[in-house]
């Protein structure tokens, strides 16, 4: 039997994404060599999002990328699935920026230490900082978010899922548990 408990509503993740945008904007001193990259696909949609926050405070439109770390992911020789690859569209050169890593759910770290493999394929980052919507510990690598949306202590055995309206679905964060 599965367990299902919203631990944050659509509420929550908007205030959640204009304290997140606010935070980037003071710890950057504003939006100069600042640039946005989502991990494809959850991070897609809150990078897109937090762009406009900052667009309507700044009045400055912040360059976005979309990144996908399928071919950089670790476990790809011992998964018995094959890789879906999605599109990888940076814009413009990383050389010199301050490049903000968007993604959903940060877990064991494996997906943002991928990421940054993959960045440094497009440039020379002055400096790589991490914004998750949800951090839900059980770190494998000694990565740390430096922008979070909630803290959300989990066990190994539920899964937290983060649904958009981008997904076709409600904005909502679900915790699920199975017995």
């Amino acid at each position: 039997m599965v367990q299902q408990k919203v631990v944050m509503d659509a509420e929550g993740i908007d205030r959640s994404l204009t304290r997140i945008a606010f935070e980037i904007l003071e710890k950057n001193k504003g939006v100069e060599d600042l640039f946005l990259v989502g991990i494809r696909t959850g991070g897609v949609y809150l990078a897109d999002r937090l762009r406009a926050k900052i667009a309507a405070t700044e009045g400055k439109a912040v360059p976005v990328g979309i990144l996908d770390i399928t071919l950089y992911r670790d476990d790809l020789s011992t998964s018995h699935r094959k890789p879906r690859l999605g599109k990888t569209d940076i814009p413009a050169s990383l050389d010199g920026k301050r490049v903000v890593l968007v993604d959903d759910v940060l877990f064991t770290g494996r997906t943002i230490r991928a990421a940054m493999d993959a960045l440094i394929d497009f440039g020379r980052p002055r400096l790589i900082q991490l914004a998750v919507l949800i951090d839900r510990g059980h770190r494998e690598l000694p990565i740390r978010a430096d922008f979070v949306g909630k803290n959300l202590p989990s066990s190994l055995w539920e899964a937290v899922s983060v649904h958009l309206t981008e997904k076709g679905g409600t904005d909502q964060v679900i915790i699920e548990e199975t017995n």
